[in-house]
């Protein structure tokens, strides 16, 4: 809320308050005593982890804009977290799973491509103008490059802003509403993660496969326990940032590859960091198969998670809970959206007994892409973030698809 900027402006600053942030929620969240125990139980660590940086953003302390903090995290943090997390996966347990992860994976599809038209529909009754407009104005041209991003994700997006020719001047609003619609949503993800066996008793859901995945890690752990000496911390290390150095060596040639094929150009093919998340999820998955796989013995997976609980710190940075009052309107739409979205997933997660790890990590697959997907799912087990990335990989592939469908059923309801 200050308007002379932020009262911190070097990223390495803000890093460091970050960092000691991080610390000291660790601390209470482990080491204190009763009260912060019982505070812990009712509000997660994990969204405490994303909501005082936001806190800190709201009131002009530090900010995202202008900072290089998000960039470093996206193609630095995430792809090390993924291999490290995904060293010891076993999967096989992984695909014992079963169906419903993508049952709810689409289901949040679904939620998404219905709840546009929807929410235009409801929010045309009391103020028309909101969603109406005609031309490069009309907003639901605007509200397709949402739904890009929601099903997709910044690729998908920026393929509807160019298919539907909304007025750019007016995109900053989309903006907006995206980033505090899915935080909003993502907040309300994190408190479940942290209270899911209360929600999963609710859903009344079935969580054997899951608990399986936890126990064989479990076990895995307490079987293949190695001292974290020099040499193992350097392996750890050398596997975690030679794979970042990979990732974006190959996304440098593949995605100027596909840019210059006409039928791949505006795929996502053509995008970098889609090739950062898939080659840092297939090195970790073929080192499964290793002898690296025995670091996970020396905590190669609490080093992801380290990585993961820095990308939510710095994810938090991005959220100003006063711009809700700046775009009430389309906020309002978006939250309707949200809802239908979010409603549809508990309907369906309710009738075939799901998880909320399913529901969880099929709605961010959708709404947050490969980005967040793999930090909610690692919220409930790190040996589950891949569950993660592999989902929010189809919502690459649906993405544009559904975007377009959902528009046009947008262009529909839309008022005249």
């Amino acid at each position: 809320m200050n308007s002379t900027g932020p009262l911190i402006t070097n990223d390495a600053v803000s890093f460091g308050l970050l960092a000691l942030i991080l610390a000291l929620i660790m601390h209470t969240a482990n080491n204190a005593g009763p009260r912060w125990k019982r505070f812990y139980s009712i509000v997660p660590m994990l969204l405490i982890c994303y909501l005082i940086p936001s806190l800190l953003n709201t009131f002009g302390v530090i900010s995202s804009k202008g900072s290089g903090l998000w960039t470093i995290a996206k193609n630095y943090f995430l792809p090390a977290a993924l291999v490290l997390m995904t060293l010891s996966i076993d999967l096989k347990a992984i695909m014992r799973l079963g169906d419903k992860a993508i049952i709810m994976f689409l289901v949040g599809t679904v939620g998404i491509v219905i709840g546009g038209p929807l929410a235009i529909l409801i929010m045309s009754m009391f103020s028309p103008e909101t969603v109406g407009g005609v031309g490069p104005e009309a907003v639901w041209r605007g509200l397709a490059t949402l739904a890009g991003s929601w099903i997709g994700g910044g690729a998908n997006q920026a393929a509807m802003l160019e298919l539907y020719q909304y007025n750019p001047a007016n995109y900053s609003a989309m903006v907006t509403v995206d980033i505090i619609v899915a935080n909003i949503w993502m907040a309300f993800l994190l408190w479940g993660a942290g209270n899911n066996a209360k929600v999963d008793r609710w859903l009344g859901a079935d969580t054997t496969a899951i608990d399986d995945v936890k126990r064989r890690l479990e076990e895995y752990h307490g079987r293949e326990k190695l001292e974290l000496d020099l040499p193992r911390l350097t392996a750890i290390f050398a596997i975690a940032f030679g794979t970042v150095g990979l990732c974006h060596l190959l996304g440098d040639v593949l995605a100027p590859f596909f840019k210059a094929i006409p039928a791949t150009s505006e795929s996502i093919l053509a995008n970098h960091f889609f090739w950062i998340v898939i080659v840092s999820t297939t090195m970790g998955l073929g080192l499964s198969f290793t002898r690296f796989n025995k670091l996970e013995g020396a905590g190669a997976s609490k080093f992801g998670s380290l990585f993961i609980y820095l990308l939510v710190v710095i994810i938090g940075t991005k959220m100003d809970v006063m711009k809700i009052v700046e775009q009430p309107g389309l906020i309002l739409v978006g939250i309707i959206w949200m809802s239908i979205h979010s409603g549809l997933l508990i309907i369906v997660a309710k009738i075939i007994r799901a998880p909320f790890f399913f529901l969880a990590v099929g709605s961010k697959a959708n709404v947050g892409g490969a980005a967040s997907a793999p930090i909610i799912a690692a919220a409930f087990h790190p040996s589950l973030a891949p569950v993660g990335v592999l989902l929010a990989v189809l919502g690459y592939a649906l993405g544009t698809y559904g975007a377009m469908l959902c528009a046009w059923l947008m262009s529909l309801a839309a008022p005249v």
